[in-house]
């Protein structure tokens, strides 16, 4: 397993994405991440902090193509997925894939689709296959959708069911800017595209050995506890009404053997479950009564501090 290339994938990722995005390297690791392990994201964050900025700017840096869909509830599962149409000169019905066929796929403010049209995903996200009309047809690889949706603004929207939350890889938020980061954001927006430099820095061979290898990464029976005692601390509180699915662990623990990788080893500790758990479970925990409407990243750090760190065994 070459560690390095690893470390000098994730490293050649930072730098060119943040040509375009200022101050943001932590949420840049994090879709780096997500992307080695085949992983899709929910970027959930008020409008106007960069998000489709960084998925574009991502795109160009890995050499994949891109593509954007704005969600509205008059869009149809069609209008993602393709139709079939009849071909006058050729007498017969030919498909003409929709967006969806593309290796970064853009979901804008995706719960403002109605339930129908976000179930087209759910196939595409889970077997990176899509149907029409009786047919199935493999997505290009790499596939990722990121997609993003306004927290705040709930008029005209259609929440996205706990099957569809627990498909996405992690759930993201960016956050705002330090003053002396918008100095800098205001300064760069002098121009007209931002991502107009932006060129593929990574190879196709470096995306494929990455995809496969981080899977290589080690854990310790006594890390595999820790990483479970968090899973189950998670269902047995009595605060909690759904806890961590299993698709869930197995999520926390792909993204902790991708973020050891990408930082210079081939095992997982208990700092790389830390790191990973708020990002990869926020979306997959319910509380209930009067704690629902808790800060669930509250909740989840609360969780990592009273489950026992194996530090004498490592």
């Amino acid at each position: 397993m070459d560690i390095d290339l690893f470390v000098r994938f994730k490293s050649k990722i930072i730098e060119n994405v943040s040509r375009v995005i200022v101050g943001k390297d932590e949420v840049i690791e994090l879709v780096t991440v997500a992307f080695i392990c085949g992983g899709h994201i929910l970027l959930e964050d008020v409008p106007g902090l960069g998000k489709t900025l960084l998925v574009k700017a991502f795109a160009k840096t890995i050499g994949c193509d891109f593509k954007r869909i704005q969600f509205t509830p008059d869009l149809l599962p069609s209008d993602l997925t393709g139709i079939n149409f009849y071909n006058q000169k050729t007498g017969d019905f030919q498909f003409r894939p929709g967006p969806i066929f593309t290796n970064i796929l853009l979901a804008d403010e995706i719960n403002r689709a109605t339930p129908r049209t976000q179930s087209a995903l759910l196939e595409a996200m889970q077997e990176q296959q899509v149907t029409v009309d009786g047919v199935t047809r493999k997505l290009p690889e790499p596939f990722m959708v990121l997609a993003t949706q306004n927290p705040i603004e709930s008029y005209g929207t259609f929440p996205l069911p706990e099957a569809q939350l627990d498909r996405f890889f992690m759930r993201i938020k960016i956050g705002y800017p330090t003053r002396r980061e918008e100095i800098e954001i205001v300064n760069r927006n002098k121009r007209v595209d931002l991502t107009e430099g932006i060129e593929s820095v990574v190879s196709t061979d470096e995306i494929k050995y990455v995809r496969s290898a981080y899977n290589d990464v080690k854990i310790s029976e006594e890390v595999m506890d820790y990483l479970l005692d968090i899973i189950e601390k998670t269902r047995n509180m009595d605060m909690v009404q759904l806890g961590v699915s299993p698709r869930g662990t197995i999520a926390l623990f792909k993204a902790s053997q991708a973020y050891a990788a990408i930082n210079g080893r081939d095992y997982i500790i208990p700092e790389d479950i830390k790191k990973m758990a708020p990002h990869v479970l926020n979306h997959r925990v319910i509380l209930k009564g009067l704690t629902k409407d808790r800060n669930i990243y509250s909740f989840i750090n609360s969780v990592l501090e009273t489950v026992r760190v194996p530090v004498e065994e490592v």
